[in-house]
């Protein structure tokens, strides 16, 4: 690193860092048990779970029109 540019990317370093030290962290303990909470109450959202009806779901194999 040259001289002006090694001490910008000190700044950014240091700019980067004191961000990083003043976040609100979570003991994961915590989030572990908020995660537990928050799954069962949301699982009726969840369409992974409860799937798509058929009448809402727009990649729903199209209705082919004959005639005859």
């Amino acid at each position: 690193m040259s001289g002006s540019s090694g001490v910008t990317a000190m700044k950014k370093v240091v700019q980067q860092l004191r961000l990083e030290a003043g976040l609100n962290r979570v003991k994961v303990s915590q989030a572990a048990a908020d995660q537990e909470q928050f799954c069962p109450q949301n699982a009726q959202h969840d369409l992974l779970l409860t799937g798509v009806s058929s009448s809402t779901n727009p990649f729903r194999p199209q209705k082919v029109c004959s005639f005859l």
